[in-house]
Order: structure tokens, then sequence, then C-alpha cells
């Protein structure tokens, strides 16, 4: 697996007889940032949470690295490089930040960032370290999510809607981070709504419509429509 390619072909999924993604392609290369956008109801999150292995009715292939993911339970691909960050961050709220980040195995000793590191790159997380999970605001809550699966030594992140609900301010904290992260080679897949954060951040984009992929964009590109896109989104 070493090197971190992830991809998706001909991926369908069902939520019992509704079918809510159909024939996916996608291709995510190492170091590189992704994002899905499309409109609620597209299949963005049931995408992401295919790849992760949580949900299960699926068809089609999801390769890491040149390996078939297709039987691997959810904690193997953890364990293969795969971090998981859930559009409610799943921090633990009756645990410290630092219990937060040790929590969770290590799954790579070489990618795994230490405590120094992370403090380093997350310096409220520092100064909130002895804090719980319920006192933290909802942009030290992202973050958390974020340092955690670093924490562990994940090559590949699937973020979740990363920037709903954020002020501005930390809406663009969360993109530096992001950048940060792409720097140190480190892919990530990306769920988001907001179109001009997605266009600071990501290398390409896949437009989703009724749980299919219906146009493959460059950054230039969709930076170039992205008075279409908010409407076509209904923002």
């Amino acid at each position: 697996m070493s090197d971190h390619t992830l991809e998706v072909s001909g991926l369908s999924a069902w939520y019992g007889e509704a079918k809510v993604l159909s024939a996916v392609d996608l291709r995510v290369e190492p170091g590189e940032v992704v994002t899905l956008v499309g409109r609620n109801g597209a299949g963005k999150t049931t995408l992401l949470r295919s790849v992760m292995g949580l949900h299960r009715h699926v068809e089609g292939t999801v390769t890491w690295g040149g390996a078939d993911l297709g039987k691997a339970s959810p904690d193997k691909r953890a364990r293969a490089g795969l971090g998981w960050v859930p559009d409610d961050r799943g921090i633990y709220a009756t645990l410290t930040v630092a219990e937060n980040l040790t929590l969770p195995p290590v799954t790579s000793k070489a990618d795994a960032w230490s405590l120094d590191q992370v403090y380093e790159q997350f310096p409220v997380l520092h100064e909130r370290r002895d804090f719980p999970g319920t006192k933290l605001s909802g942009g030290e809550q992202q973050m958390l999510a974020i340092a955690r699966v670093l924490r562990m030594g994940s090559r590949l992140l699937l973020l979740d809607e990363p920037s709903e609900g954020l002020a501005p301010v930390i809406v663009q904290r969360i993109g530096e981070i992001i950048r940060q992260i792409k720097a140190q080679g480190v892919s990530v897949l990306l769920v988001e709504q907001n179109v001009t954060f997605a266009s600071t951040v990501a290398d390409r984009h896949y437009l989703l419509a009724q749980g299919r992929v219906v146009e493959s964009l460059d950054n230039a590109s969709f930076q170039s429509r992205t008075t279409e896109l908010l409407e076509y989104l209904g923002m």
C-alpha cells in the first residue's frame, strides 16, 4: 500500500430497496484534496461511509494502494490508513482533549503524528488539552476530530462537511489545516456544500446528482463556474 491511492469503481449503494449511489467512479491520488459536491440527498455522505466500510449494502470495488477493501471491516480500513471524520465529529464528550487524542490506537507508527506534532499544528488543542469535549466550541471539536485521525496515522482523511455551522474565521482556519495536511502528503476526500471554501482547498471536484457523478472538474474550471454551482446547489 505504498502509493496510497484510492480508487472507487462502479460503486452502487442501497438503503433497503432505495438505490442511493449508482456506478460511481472516482480516484484520489496521494497528497490530493478532492471534494464531493452536490445537493442534499445526492449520496455524498453515503459514498464516504461506503469507502470507510460503514455502509455495507454496496456493489462495486474500493481499492487503497492497490488492495481491494471490499470485505474489509471499518477497523481494518482504519488500520490500512483511512481516517473517518463524520459530520457530527464523533468527539468523546466526557473525555479530555488529550484523552480523545490518545485513546484511539495508532494504526501506523511510520505515519502517526506525535502529540507534539499535533499540538504544534493545533495550538488551541494544547491550550485546551485538559478540557472535556463538552467544553469545546464547534471549531475546536472539528480540529480535534481531524487531529485524532492524524494521531492514529491516517493517510487518507474522509471529511464530511467540516465547515458546516462554523464561523467564517474558523472555516478559514480549517482550510489552512487541510492545506497543511496536503503539504505533508496526506490525501483528503471531502464532502462540502460551501463552494467557495471547497475551491480554496481542493485540487479536483466531483459533482454528484441523484447518486451519480455527473461531472469531474479541475479547480480552475470549478472556480470559473462558482455562480452556476451556487445556483445549482440552491445557495
